[in-house]
């Protein structure tokens, strides 16, 4: 039987830091953006679950954490660390299957097709991949096991947290129907919205639709709201997963129109992302310039450029960018800068500022 999992690390970010001070795990932590005393502007980008109980999430603004826990740990982004946990934690998993897919750098899908024939094997093997990950990485993690990618990964997401599920093929849409159409992975908060209004609460409700009216409402992507609601997913596990882009962002203190301050704050993402692009030996054709403004609408500019991994041109073509594009009528709250379109350079001859 087809046999896929879905390894989550859970509360990745946080569970890194426990590793670093043991107390942590009896506090509330949250790792992301300074809180400035309730005054800071960024995200949250995880937090333990002792912080979760008092009703803290990712992507909650700073500020809010701090209004519900001033008492909590604030620690910023350690993300060397934290490519090095994940890699450990991705060589352990490897050993339990012949190829891993790394989605992100705390979930991962192993294919075990060949590894186990049942339902109890599966489980038995969860278990065995869950105990090395926890004793030798020292990490937490939950596991969904399904026939599909699609069914695993939103297993997973119930068995959090710690903890591991398995759907089986015959019980996919038993599983996955009575759910909020808002669980369906791929579904965000736009896509969730217009759903409902269209009169679809769940993922049942969605499978029922004609395939030719999620189309016009959708486009293309009606086909695979279809398809996903409907628990088909023929994906296969690939492991040379390849990324395709990276970036920074970054939120200013204080809502600005200055350009000087503008364009240093995109030099400066610009010179922390070219060492990044460096480092891992890549080179890339496309640079992207996001603008947050004072009201939180949100514009990407991209320009296409000759294949380089000079990362000067990364700063170059991001401040040119903005001058053609900014909106000199609002303050702006955050920039962020994205190069995509990566190649690896190995067999290239570049040459590097």
């Amino acid at each position: 039987m087809r046999t896929i999992m879905l390894i989550d690390m859970d509360y990745f970010f946080a569970a890194c830091e426990e590793i670093k001070r043991p107390e942590l795990k009896s506090r509330p932590t949250i790792v992301g953006a300074d809180p400035k005393g309730g005054r800071g502007r960024g995200v949250v980008m995880t937090c333990n679950y002792v912080a979760r109980k008092l009703g803290i999430h990712s992507a909650m603004p700073i500020s809010s954490a701090y209004k519900i826990a001033p008492e909590a740990e604030y620690l910023p982004m350690d993300y060397s660390y934290y490519e090095r946990k994940s890699n450990e934690a991705l060589s352990i998993i490897k050993r339990f299957s012949g190829a891993a897919e790394q989605v992100s750098i705390d979930e991962f899908f192993i294919d075990v097709s060949l590894k186990v024939s049942n339902h109890d094997e599966a489980l038995r093997l969860a278990e065995k991949v869950k105990a090395a990950i926890s004793s030798e990485a020292m990490l937490p993690c939950s596991i969904g096991i399904s026939s599909t990618k699609l069914v695993a990964k939103m297993a997973c997401e119930k068995a959090k947290p710690n903890g591991i599920k398995f759907v089986g093929e015959a019980e996919s849409k038993e599983f996955m129907w009575p759910l909020p159409v808002g669980e369906l992975y791929g579904v965000g908060a736009k896509t969730r919205e217009r759903l409902e209004k269209m009169g679809y609460k769940t993922i049942g409700d969605l499978s029922k639709v004609n395939v030719m009216a999620l189309m016009d409402e959708f486009d293309s992507f009606g086909i695979e709201l279809h398809n996903l609601s409907n628990c088909i997913d023929p994906r296969e596990v690939v492991e040379n997963y390849e990324i395709k882009s990276i970036g920074k962002e970054y939120t200013f203190g204080k809502d600005t129109k200055d350009d000087s301050e503008v364009i240093k704050s995109i030099k400066e993402l610009s010179a922390s992302l070219g060492k990044d692009v460096s480092a891992k030996k890549f080179s890339f054709k496309s640079v992207t310039l996001k603008l947050r403004y004072m009201d939180f609408t949100e514009h990407m500019h991209s320009r296409s450029i000759r294949p380089t991994g000079l990362p000067g041109e990364i700063a170059k073509t991001a401040v040119e960018i903005y001058l053609e594009n900014v909106d000199r009528t609002k303050k702006i709250r955050k920039i962020g800068v994205r190069v995509s379109g990566l190649q690896d350079y190995k067999n290239q001859k570049l040459l590097f500022n």
